[in-house]
């Protein structure tokens, strides 16, 4: 019986050890908190504003910050800072659906060059170097064309340009490992291809990756605010912290609030994440720690 209570404490440590080591570095904590600061403001934009981020009211075009408006408003009267809360729901969807699409494609590609025949790792080394050759922007403004401005599009691309690196480190990964002692065992013991990758290789590889996909999160956002502010992402009147930018952009020598409003939870939203991975990658990876 003493087990069963004295189970949970210790599954609830392993938690929060990481955590207590994350929060212990200053740039860890900055960033964790930065990060959940994005998130709630996405997740709670409707309770935290009272305006509707899409509606137009000439009357209060141009405004300034103030009490009314804390960020102030655009050229059409529509409330910045409902529109900078609610493209965070935007930059956030786009980058945590598209890098876990992404990673799930990269492993699985990375796993099969990693431990094929070498005919078919020179095949896939082909492909992803053959999709990595192709400009981001070119790449964007064919699939635009094919597709239309929208979100899949803006999610497609992304897919496109972040699977090649992360399958090329699965497959870099596998390839040492596929050598090693307890994977000759297993295969000596009859176990098929399919297991050893899930049960032996896959546990051992995947962990790196993971926090470089975090350290990823803001390059997607970077992507889908760039590709929103060249009118190639998602449709107005959508909110988009890019589209925030154009706006800000075109008037920028009489309403400078407007681009700073786009620009600063862009800002604010890297230097979280990117803190976060660096500390994540030195919590569970201290031999990199100070690289």
């Amino acid at each position: 019986m003493s087990e069963v209570v004295s189970n949970p404490p210790g599954r609830v440590a392993e938690i929060w050890r990481p955590i207590r080591k994350i929060l212990r570095e200053p740039l860890g904590a900055l960033g964790l908190f930065l990060v959940l600061l994005v998130i709630f403001g996405a997740v709670f934009a409707d309770f935290l504003t009272s305006y509707d981020p899409t509606r137009i009211n000439p009357r209060a075009r141009f405004q300034g910050p103030g009490a009314e408006h804390l960020l102030g408003t655009d050229q059409l009267g529509r409330d910045l800072f409902a529109r900078v809360l609610h493209g965070g729901r935007i930059a956030l969807y786009v980058a945590l659906v598209s890098t876990a699409v992404s990673l799930a494609i990269g492993i699985v590609l990375g796993l099969i060059a990693g431990y094929g025949p070498r005919w078919l790792d020179n095949l896939m080394i082909l492909l992803f170097d053959a999709m990595k050759s192709f400009p981001t922007v070119m790449l964007a403004l064919a699939l635009v064309t094919l597709m239309g401005p929208s979100l899949t599009a803006v999610m497609v691309v992304v897919i496109l340009v972040t699977v090649p690196g992360y399958a090329r480190i699965i497959r870099t990964q596998t390839i040492a490992l596929k050598s090693s002692e307890y994977v000759t065992a297993a295969q000596s013991m009859g176990a098929s291809s399919a297991r050893i990758l899930r049960v032996h290789i896959l546990p051992n590889v995947i962990g790196p990756l993971v926090i470089l996909a975090s350290m990823d999160i803001p390059v997607v956002i970077g992507i889908e605010a760039g590709m929103s502010f060249l009118g190639l992402g998602v449709r107005p009147p959508t909110p988009s912290w890019g589209s925030i930018l154009n706006d800000g952009f075109t008037g920028i020598r009489d309403s400078a609030w407007i681009a700073i409003a786009g620009g600063v939870p862009i800002i604010i939203t890297t230097l979280g994440f990117t803190f976060l991975g660096e500390t994540l990658r030195d919590v569970f990876d201290p031999r990199l720690k100070g690289r």
